[in-house]
């Protein structure tokens, strides 16, 4: 699988001009290579060039990590305290840099890393790539479904656990605690962030962190939360009641949001851009008299990255193809008075889009 991703990098590169790629430590990296480099003080990178062997710069006591990987390395090391530039100067004179055309990772190469090609290369022209790595990586395999899958199981047998104890009286952090230790009892490898936890008028705050404020009976309860798996995340909110039925206007809110998922989930298909799958939850919501308190887009990619391409909000005319994975969050949000969410993880498969996440989305009560 590694031997095939870099090969249809490479042919893409080629199309579009490009001399070598270069990959920074993260998702990409582990997506490419199979190996993974912390991002720090240290530089390290992979160099794919069109023509030629691969090549790894990194420190030498890291230099290990390749002898389980597939791909026949040319090494170039420094250790540790030294300065990693004749270790680039090496790496660029052996694939002939100097003069070509180097793509580069922009949301992810720092300043650090660029300014040593410069120096290492002085005639090397670097440019943006990104867009190649993400025609790759939008796409994904059986592998990384399956990945994606059981992150899903896991977030949500982890949600069943923690509403058996939420109770009126908790913080928020105390909640968010629990929800983390179900996880990690559950199998996540980690977190994909932070879980977000809010209640009462704090459910108007869309990405708000967890605080001390005291859960009350009559809140409403958001929690936002996702894990990892082998690096692949799952991403799901789900919005409840606590200790007794909300006000009628919450509750219109919240199936007004709820219409709107199902709406979002009922347009994502094969050749149906992420515009207008945006359109179509947003719909419902205008409609419904909430139009201003639907702040943000409808979803974003999921996968190796919590947010990552396919984007679904409008001026994003890209169709949607055959294993795009993505979210379907709508929301409504009312300052001083709270908020609904209702988030899905969606993969489009050859006739529909199948929701990875089944959790119940009917309005409950807890606590």
């Amino acid at each position: 699988m590694t031997a095939q991703r870099i090969a249809k990098l490479l042919q893409l590169a080629a199309q579009q001009h490009f001399d070598a790629i270069a990959i920074m430590p993260g998702p990409n990296m582990q997506y490419f290579t199979g190996l993974h480099f912390h991002l720090s003080e240290r530089p390290a990178v992979a160099l794919f060039p069109v023509k030629g062997q691969p090549a790894l710069i990194c420190p030498a006591f890291e230099a290990t990590k390749t002898q389980r990987s597939p791909i026949a390395w040319q090494l170039f090391t420094y250790v540790d305290g030294q300065n990693p530039l004749e270790a680039f100067q090496a790496a660029c004179g052996a694939l002939q840099l100097d003069r070509s055309r180097l793509g580069l990772e922009a949301y992810k190469m720092r300043v650090l890393e660029l300014r040593l090609f410069e120096q290492a290369a002085p005639a090397l022209t670097c440019e943006a790539a990104d867009h190649l790595i993400e025609q790759l990586r939008m796409i994904k395999d059986g592998d990384e479904i399956a990945q994606m899958r059981r992150a899903v199981t896991i977030t949500e047998e982890a949600l069943d656990e923690v509403l058996k104890v939420v109770r009126v009286g908790m913080t928020e952090h105390t909640v968010a605690n629990e929800l983390t230790l179900a996880l990690l009892r559950g199998g996540a490898e980690g977190l994909a962030f932070d879980p977000l936890i809010q209640s009462g008028p704090n459910t108007a705050l869309p990405h708000v962190s967890a605080s001390e404020r005291v859960i009350q009976a009559g809140d409403m309860l958001l929690l936002d939360f996702g894990i990892t798996i082998n690096g692949y995340t799952s991403d799901i909110t789900r919005t409840f009641a606590i200790g007794q039925p909300p006000s009628a206007e919450f509750q219109k809110i919240y199936e007004t949001v709820k219409q709107a998922n199902a709406a979002g989930r009922a347009a994502a298909k094969s050749g149906v851009n992420g515009q207008d799958v945006d359109r179509a939850t947003r719909q419902v919501i205008v409609e419904a008299g909430y139009g201003e308190y639907f702040t943000h887009r409808t979803g974003h990619g999921l996968g190796l990255e919590g947010h990552e391409p396919p984007y679904i909000v409008e001026g994003n005319t890209m169709p949607l193809e055959v294993g795009n994975t993505f979210t379907i969050e709508p929301g409504i949000y009312v300052p001083g008075f709270g908020g609904v969410r209702i988030e899905d993880d969606m993969l489009i498969t050859s006739n529909k889009a199948e929701s990875l996440t089944t959790y119940d989305r009917e309005l409950r009560v807890i606590g």
